[in-house]
């Protein structure tokens, strides 16, 4: 959270122009939603909008649990 380190994750920070996850890693993540928090997570939702940041996940969860 309080780091110096110019590499350091920003919560708004893509993890696909990052670096940190391609597209085999997001099914690994949505698997990991799906069972952590419960949701289901369609087809149609596998969109950038919706997983390609902490911000995007926190509210697209947010959103899948309303």
């Amino acid at each position: 959270m309080f780091t110096t380190d110019e590499s350091a994750l920003d919560n708004d920070d893509s993890f696909l122009d990052k670096g940190i996850i391609d597209s085999t890693g997001i099914l690994e993540l949505v698997t990991f939603l799906e069972q952590e928090f419960g949701i289901q997570i369609a087809d149609e939702e596998l969109l950038p909008e919706n997983l390609d940041s902490i911000d995007r996940l926190v509210n697209f969860i947010h959103r899948k649990q309303s």
